[in-house]
C-alpha cells in the first residue's frame, strides 16, 4: 500500500504544546548534563581515594586525575551531542518550522484492555503502530478503515488523529 502523507501548518494549541515540552525536555537535559560534569570530576578522585586505601604511594597524581577527568568528559560530552542531536534538536526545528505531518493508515487490528478500560487500533503506519482512541470511535470504525494521523514533521510527536 502506498503511504500518503502532506503537511500543514501547527495550530496554536501544537505550537505551545511543543514549546512546553522544549522548555521541559531542555530542563531535564542541562539537569543531567550538570550531573554528569560532576560525575566527571568525582569519579577519578573516588579512584584515586580508594588506590590510597590500598596503599598505592602515588595515589593522587595531578596527571592521572586530569587524565581521568579529561577521558570522562569526553565520553560525557559525546553522549550529551548524541542526546541532544536525536531529541532536543529536532523538537526545536519543529517550532522552528512549524508544520505537522498528516498520515493516511489504515486499522489493521482493533484491541479493547479492560485491565485500563483504554481501546486501542493498531495501524499500519511506519511511523505510528498503535493509537488510542475514543469508545465512541473504536464502536464506529472497523479494520480496514482509514484513519489519518497527526505527528510532528521533525521529531515525529504524535499529536491525535481524526
Amino acid at each position: 500500500m502506498e503511504i500518503v502523507r502532506y503537511l500543514e501548518r501547527l495550530n496554536k494549541d501544537e505550537l505551545a504544546f511543543l514549546q512546553k515540552r522544549e522548555r521541559r525536555d531542555r530542563h531535564h537535559f542541562f539537569r543531567t548534563v550538570r550531573i554528569l560534569m560532576v560525575i566527571c570530576f568525582v569519579i577519578p578522585f573516588a579512584i584515586a581515594w580508594f588506590s590510597a586505601l590500598e596503599g598505592h604511594d602515588n595515589a593522587f597524581s595531578y596527571q592521572k586525575y586530569f587524565s581521568g577527568v579529561i577521558y570522562l568528559l569526553c565520553f560525557a560530552g559525546l553522549c550529551v551531542y548524541i542526546s541532544y542531536y536525536y531529541f532536543l534538536r529536532k523538537i526545536r526545528k519543529d517550532i522552528r518550522i512549524p508544520t505537522k505531518t498528516i498520515e493516511r493508515a489504515h486499522i489493521t487490528e482493533k484491541k479493547f484492555m479492560p485491565q485500563t478500560d483504554t481501546y486501542y487500533f493498531y495501524l499500519d503506519s511506519p511511523t505510528k503502530l498503535t493509537i488510542e482512541v475514543t469508545s465512541d470511535d473504536y464502536n464506529r470504525l472497523a479494520e480496514g478503515d482509514e484513519v489519518n494521523i497527526e505527528y510532528t514533521t521533525h521529531s515525529k510527536l504524535y499529536l491525535g488523529y481524526f
